[in-house]
């Protein structure tokens, strides 16, 4: 395993367990001390994780990692999710698709679709689509090179004129009491437009994002028709959906109607 790869991997290790000790690192990445000590050395130097006696946790201001690292991170699993979600999607659909590592998935499994409207603010969804029979349509505005994306403004484009019939959103954070949420406050902005204008509201997120609750609120779970995760979810939240007005989906990597899934 690569230097960059083991500290992908500790980080993905510590938005599971928060924190960490050195003898659960060295058994589960199979190296020395001295090496994971190099990769906690580094990770520390970049502010990513603080040292504490005899382990590491995340440091207090971690916040939204980089696009780039999102892509690779829990792939399988978001690759699950988006099969699903493409279930949801129809010919002659018009849809909105996200911003995000795990939105992102969906446009590889739609390629095939007839007569799909597709608006997103992704740059990585248009690229994925170029080649493809969808009409495509990007919402204008500026350009955040970090996310990849596109953040709107009203007064260069007009949403109201949107008749989008499902949205696919994103986010960094899921709760219970508050809905979802995420770190960037123009990203937020333009998740909040799309979930009004949709007539159904569909949130991709793998199961690292729930019992999180960052910087800005997007919309309370009333808003969300359905939220679609992977099977490695706390199973203590499939009785809390059951007393919310939200589906609660696990993809599990098996192809199914959306009418015949898990949802609890």
């Amino acid at each position: 395993m690569l230097p960059l790869e083991r500290q992908k991997k500790i980080l993905d290790l510590l938005t599971v367990k928060k924190v960490l000790k050195i003898t659960e690192l060295t058994e589960e990445l199979g190296i020395s001390v001295d090496t994971l000590r190099r990769d906690i050395n580094l990770l520390a130097g970049r502010g990513k994780i603080e040292k504490i006696y005899g382990g590491i946790k995340l440091a207090d201001r971690f916040g939204e990692s980089s696009m780039d690292e999102r892509m690779v991170n829990h792939l399988e699993e978001k690759e699950q999710i988006a099969r699903k979600c493409s279930e949801w999607i129809e010919d002659g659909d018009c849809i909105y698709i996200d911003s995000g590592s795990t939105t992102y998935q969906i446009a590889k499994y739609i390629k095939d679709k007839k007569n799909l409207t597709v608006i997103t603010c992704s740059i990585p969804v248009i690229q994925e689509l170029m080649d493809t029979d969808a009409e495509l349509i990007i919402i204008g505005g500026k350009i955040r090179k970090e996310e990849q994306s596109v953040v709107a403004f009203d007064y260069i484009f007009n949403f109201h004129e949107l008749n989008v019939r499902k949205a696919f959103i994103c986010c960094s954070g899921i709760t219970i009491e508050r809905g979802i949420s995420d770190y960037n406050l123009e990203e937020a902005v333009t998740r909040k437009k799309m979930i009004e204008l949709s007539k159904e509201v569909i949130v991709a997120a793998d199961s690292t994002k729930f019992g999180k609750d960052v910087t800005v609120a997007i919309a309370p779970l009333e808003r969300i028709d359905t939220i679609v995760t992977d099977a490695h979810l706390d199973r203590g939240y499939l009785s809390k959906f059951k007393k919310t007005g939200t589906n609660l989906v696990i993809a599990d990597g098996t192809p199914s109607k959306p009418s015949n899934e898990r949802r609890f």
